[in-house]
């Protein structure tokens, strides 16, 4: 038995809510993945905070309508699994990685705002640093000059010490 008409339009809403508040939109075809593969991946996009939808063609294209994703809707054909996500490169490189060891996992392509991406696109965000690690950097960048003052600051105390035990075994 199929859908009903009701739980269409609630799943193109809920579609359309979600391409509307993503960042990136990944799609992968997943045709010979088993459950437990399909498990292990979304278990993985959820550790990385990417949502991860098999999705049901026809109502995915009604809801890309009027949004920035509506020029991909043609990729939306056979059975289309789409992550979406805030951080663009953490739907990009989990499904990379997870692409890379499993062969059954293809990545069609997908969107990052309003720029289309193809397989390759998806590959070269996957190989930028996520908005974590960017973060960490930043802050390590921020704090270092902290540290160098902290360390300068100290070295001709310790030179004073140094002098004065040297006048001290020489007196």
């Amino acid at each position: 038995m199929g859908m009903t008409r009701a739980r269409k339009q609630e799943e193109i809403a809920t579609l359309k809510d979600t391409l509307e508040n993503s960042e990136i939109v990944v799609l992968t075809q997943n045709t010979g993945l088993d459950a437990k593969s399909i498990t292990d991946l979304r278990l993985e996009m959820r550790k990385n905070d990417v949502q991860f939808k098999i999705v049901k063609n026809t109502l995915v294209k009604i809801a890309s309508k009027d949004t920035r994703y509506e020029q991909i809707a043609d990729m939306f054909a056979g059975p289309v699994g789409m992550a979406t996500a805030q951080d663009p490169v953490a739907a990009a490189k989990v499904a990379h990685d997870f692409a890379k060891g499993n062969k059954k996992l293809v990545i069609l392509g997908g969107a990052y705002g309003d720029m289309v991406l193809d397989e390759a696109g998806v590959k070269q965000l996957a190989s930028l640093p996520s908005l974590d690690e960017l973060r960490s950097k930043i802050i390590g960048l921020i704090q270092a000059p902290a540290q160098k003052i902290a360390q300068i600051t100290q070295i001709p105390a310790q030179q004073l010490v140094g002098v004065t035990a040297a006048y001290a075994e020489k007196g």
